[in-house]
C-alpha cells in the first residue's frame, strides 16, 4: 500500500552532501540515532507544556520533520560509510518506538483529547513496527508497508499539532482521527505480517 516511506529515497538524495559533511566532521550514525530520541524526548515535554500553552504545538510539525532526516541520516551513514553494527541496528529500532512513545504519548495529556483511545493509537504504531521487525526472525526482509508506517504517523501527528496549536481545539473530530490511526495502524500489521510471510 502506498506510504510517504515510499519517498524515502529522495529525501536521502537530497540529505546525501550533508551526511557527508557529517561524516567529515566526526559524526556517528549511532550518535545521530542517539540526537533523534533525545529530540524525540524534548519534544514530548514540549506537548506536555502545550497543556497550558497550545502554541508551543507549533513547534512539533518543523520537530517532526528534523526526526526524519535524522532517521534518514543514520541509515545512510551506517550503510554507505561502513558504520553499520548490531548495536547500531538495536538502538535504531529502539530508538524509533521510544521516539514515536514519546512524542505522541503526551498528546493524551491535552484538553479535549481521550487519552485511552490516544494511548490505544500508540500501542498499535508499536505494534506494527514490531511486525516489521519480527518479519526478520522468520527469514524476511525488514517491512515497511503501510497504509500507516513511521512517516505516516509523524505527518498524521505532525498535522493534528499544527491544527492544535493554531487555536483548534480537540474534541470529537479528533477522537474520529485517532480511530481512523487505529484502523490503517491495524490494517499496517495484518500488511507487514501477510507480506513477511509470502515472501519468506
Amino acid at each position: 500500500m502506498a506510504t510517504i516511506y515510499q519517498l524515502k529515497p529522495r529525501f536521502q538524495a537530497l540529505l546525501r552532501p550533508l551526511s557527508s559533511r557529517l561524516v567529515r566532521s566526526g559524526v556517528t550514525a549511532n550518535g545521530i540515532t542517539i540526537a533523534a530520541i533525545a529530540l524525540s524526548l524534548i519534544s514530548g515535554a514540549v506537548v506536555i507544556a502545550a497543556s497550558d500553552h497550545p502554541a508551543l504545538l507549533l513547534v512539533i510539525p518543523p520537530t517532526l520533520l528534523l526526526r526524519m532526516a535524522l532517521n534518514a541520516l543514520d541509515g545512510m551513514i551506517a550503510r554507505e560509510f561502513k558504520q553499520s553494527s548490531r548495536s547500531g541496528a538495536l538502538m535504531n529500532e529502539l530508538g524509533d518506538v521510544i521516539s514515536d512513545t514519546a512524542m505522541y504519548l503526551p498528546f493524551g495529556l491535552l484538553p479535549g483529547v481521550q487519552p485511552l483511545l490516544l494511548a490505544l493509537t500508540v500501542l498499535l504504531g508499536v505494534i506494527s513496527e514490531m511486525a516489521g521487525v519480527v518479519a526478520v526472525q522468520i527469514g524476511a526482509d525488514r517491512r515497511y508497508d503501510g497504509p500507516l508506517g513511521k512517516s505516516d504517523r509523524a505527518f498524521a501527528f505532525g498535522l493534528l499539532a499544527l491544527l492544535l496549536g493554531l487555536g483548534i481545539p480537540a474534541g470529537e473530530w479528533f477522537s474520529i482521527v485517532l480511530a481512523g490511526l487505529c484502523l490503517l495502524a491495524t490494517m499496517t500489521v495484518v500488511t507487514r505480517s501477510r507480506a513477511a510471510l509470502i515472501t519468506r
